[in-house]
């Protein structure tokens, strides 16, 4: 398991594993210390020197992210688009779908809330349809299903890559085949799989994709980016525009720029791109598939100790399963248990109902512990979790 990666060298780049069991890398990884030290120095060359010459000075270190992210997931640097978090990321995708009333959106039982609501606010506000594709079952989505839910109404199917609150990775190419077939548009949030496992955009056949850069990709808060193909880049008018994504070309008219950088805004965290460039470089320099490899063994070797423990249940779905693991225990308040563990230095999350109310509600699930391992995480630190569950404390 993870025989390509030299696991005793990234944790010696990780200052964090020295204090933590780290076990919420879908929430925040530890960043390794090249990220850190880009931002940092970024930020003391802004307090030397001032942020615009700054960043003029470090131009061809902020343009390699895009080159970087475009490596990432396949794509071509002009289809990157660089913002401030996934969700902002996924919002501007979003947002700029042209909506009429009586389309219809096709999404997935497991969608994060932030999405579900974006989809029930343009529902309210123009007339839109929302259909949830059920699943199969094995718990991913249905692309059987699917494909028969499509008409010439389905003006976009938007679908979660990997839920926040399980392991589940849902079947993203065959959903694009289904999307190519029927010319529908296709918004991939890949906000947690990209990082933890191999993703390319022409393999999958997504129009549109987002993600973040403080997850499994070990970036800085406050990053993410947005891939827009540009088959549809010019149908696509972002709801936010200003001086960068956009030139007053006369006293009543303007011109989007042709690039995905029209979803971005002219103000930007130019340390954290830096930074999150970095981290793309530190993954593709380890390898995507080694990083696969090792991220979804420990999670299994997870799932695996875990339903050993007497009152544990994991809750897991799907025919392909990451990083991340969730459970339950008997007689136990999920939060409860996270903080138990917190006190005993093993950082892991708690996922509720009201992040995913289309999943959980039908499995009468109220509340998850979700533990999301990483490439630097150890065998040994994974018994310590099973160990202080067991045990109750």
């Amino acid at each position: 398991m993870g025989e390509h990666i030299d696991v005793e060298r990234v944790r010696q780049d990780t200052a964090g594993c020295a204090s933590v069991v780290h076990l919420n890398n879908a929430g925040a990884a530890l960043p390794p210390r090249q990220v850190v030290d880009a931002v940092v120095a970024h930020l003391r060359l802004e307090e030397e020197i001032g942020g615009y010459e700054a960043a003029d000075a470090q131009r061809d270190r902020i343009e390699h992210t895009y080159d970087a992210i475009a490596r990432l997931v396949g794509a071509a640097r002009d289809d990157i688009a660089v913002v401030e978090n996934a969700t902002r990321a996924w919002d501007m995708a979003f947002y700029a779908m042209p909506w009429q009333r009586g389309d219809r959106i096709l999404t997935a039982g497991a969608e994060y809330a932030s999405n579900a609501i974006a989809f029930l606010q343009t529902a309210r506000k123009h007339g839109v349809q929302v259909d949830v594709v059920p699943d199969d079952e094995s718990g991913q989505l249905d692309v059987g299903a699917l494909r028969s839910m499509v008409d010439d109404r389905v003006k976009l199917i938007a679908v979660t890559h990997v839920p926040t609150q399980g392991g589940l990775v849902n079947p993203a190419a065959e959903i694009g085949r289904v999307a190519r077939e029927a010319g529908v548009t296709y918004l991939l949030d890949a906000c947690q799989s990209v990082g933890q496992m191999r993703v390319d955009v022409a393999e999958i056949g997504c129009d549109l994709l987002t993600a973040t850069g403080r997850k499994f990709l070990r970036g800085p808060r406050g990053t993410g980016f947005l891939y827009c193909s540009p088959r549809i880049r010019e149908s696509l008018e972002p709801p936010f525009l200003d001086l960068h994504a956009a030139t007053w070309t006369g006293r009543d008219s303007y011109q989007v720029r042709e690039d995905a950088r029209r979803f971005e805004n002219w103000e930007t965290y130019y340390a954290g791109k830096i930074g999150l460039g970095v981290a793309v470089d530190y993954a593709l320099d380890l390898g995507l598939d080694a990083i696969q490899e090792r991220v979804t063994g420990l999670a299994e070797t997870l799932r695996a100790g875990l339903r050993g423990v007497p009152g544990v249940t994991v809750h897991d779905r799907g025919a392909r399963q990451c990083g991340i693991v969730t459970f339950t225990v008997e007689g136990r308040d999920s939060q409860d248990v996270a903080s138990a563990l917190k006190a005993n230095g093993i950082n892991v999350s708690v996922s509720i109902a009201d992040y995913a109310r289309w999943d959980f509600e039908p499995r009468d699930l109220t509340s998850v512990v979700r533990a999301s391992v990483h490439y630097y995480n150890t065998e040994a630190e994974l018994d310590r979790l099973i160990a202080d569950v067991g045990s109750g404390r």
